[in-house]
């Protein structure tokens, strides 16, 4: 029987993409997922805290900073690359900071060539006050960053990588890069940081519907309402890019708006995916094809339908129904859970995170992908509505490869 099981699990895994867990001995995950995924062109790595080996923070931001892009460091080493060949980073901060801490120890690990970055505030990370998630690319020929005319000379950063058949791009915020100055009104802040990315796609011969994953980010102060208005405005309704829309405690300078994203450089490659019960949307498709990657939408615990809404209470509960709505992503491209290489998980509240691995562990019984968990607010209400409806106590985006 044991002999029976494991060749199944071996058969399941060969029909799956093929991908190779990364996990250096210095790294010791604290949850289901691997510090890195190397699969195809890309290698994803799994956000990384302060922690260093002993299991010890820096209590100054700057070297919390430092020891965060060691452990990077340690992964993209592992998997016999360099710091030169990561193209994208995402950094999460628990206090806002000024750039100057986190540009200085970037210069240091990238001081040519540098990756596309986006930077957010959250509310809480697992165990760490700083955290930075990063894709590299295998092939070092395939890189080449990307800058618009008239962008400021030597930013930290690149606006925009391409990398492979794809560009990684920056974050872009509803303020002047040169000024740095801020619009009153939220619609217009909303146009500026669309007018930057829409500047570095057109760099790249790129326009918005070569999109295939866009992240805004929004503070309380930006309303959703006038986001979507915008933003529904400048993609082609029923063939938008997938999407996960996160409200987060802050961005940097003062900014209530910022979108980052992937687009893929030859448009027959790109494919928006539409599972039969999802209706079409004007803001965002459930998963999008580009190559070999599927990258999908953020998912919660929400049953579609004309009585649509979260039935459930609890993390655990609502997070099995977001497993099946991902997974109805992932059938209609005729994949699996064993295809999912990266994911994002935001959570409500990270008092829960024990309580979610156990889930999400269930969905990923051989090689758990690469992961970045943050809860992005403080803690909601949890009441129901009139109607039995809860508030979402989680989300989770993926990437899967063919």
């Amino acid at each position: 029987m044991r002999l029976l099981t494991t060749l199944l699990a071996l058969l399941c895994c060969a029909a799956a993409a093929e991908k190779r867990p990364i996990s250096p001995g210095t790294i010791k995950p604290i949850g289901p997922y691997s510090p890195g995924i190397l699969t195809g062109s890309f290698l994803y790595v799994s956000g990384q805290g302060a922690k260093n080996p002993q299991g010890q923070i820096p209590v100054d931001t700057e070297s919390q900073l430092r020891q965060c892009f060691e452990n990077v460091k340690a992964v993209v080493g592992a998997a016999e690359l360099t710091m030169e060949h990561v193209v994208y980073a995402q950094v999460y901060l628990t206090e806002p900071t000024d750039d100057g801490a986190l540009d200085r120890v970037w210069k240091k690990y990238f001081p040519k060539a540098p990756p596309a970055r986006s930077t957010i505030i959250v509310a809480r990370l697992p165990e760490t006050p700083v955290e930075m998630t990063v894709v590299a690319v295998r092939d070092l020929s395939r890189k080449k960053a990307v800058a618009p005319p008239g962008y400021p000379a030597s930013p930290p950063f690149s606006p925009g990588v391409i990398a492979e058949d794809r560009m990684y791009l920056s974050g872009f915020f509803g303020r002047d890069s040169n000024t740095g100055r801020i619009p009153e009104d939220p619609a217009a802040q909303v146009e500026l940081a669309f007018d930057n990315m829409q500047a570095t796609l057109k760099a790249a011969g790129l326009d918005f519907k070569h999109m295939v994953f866009v992240n805004p980010y929004l503070t309380g102060k930006m309303p959703a309402g006038v986001m979507n208005k915008v933003y529904a405005g400048r993609f082609e309704f029923g063939n938008t890019p997938a999407r996960a829309t996160i409200q987060v405690t802050g961005l940097p300078n003062g900014a209530n708006i910022e979108f980052t994203g992937v687009a893929v450089m030859d448009l027959a490659k790109r494919r928006a995916v539409r599972p039969k019960n999802m209706e079409p949307s004007p803001t965002a498709s459930p998963c999008v094809l580009a190559g070999d990657t599927f990258f999908c939408s953020a998912k919660s615990g929400f049953i579609p339908g004309v009585n649509g809404g979260i039935f459930a209470d609890t993390v655990e509960t609502q997070l099995r129904q977001t497993m099946r709505n991902l997974l109805d992503g992932l059938e209609e491209a005729g994949m699996k859970f064993a295809n999912v290489v990266a994911s994002n998980v935001y959570l409500d509240n990270l008092d829960e995170f024990t309580q979610m691995n156990r889930v999400y562990a269930e969905y990923f019984p051989n090689v758990p992908p690469s992961r970045t968990t943050v809860q992005q607010l403080a803690p909601g209400k949890r009441a129901a509505d009139p109607r039995g409806r809860f508030p979402t106590l989680e989300q989770i985006s993926i990437i899967a490869i063919q």
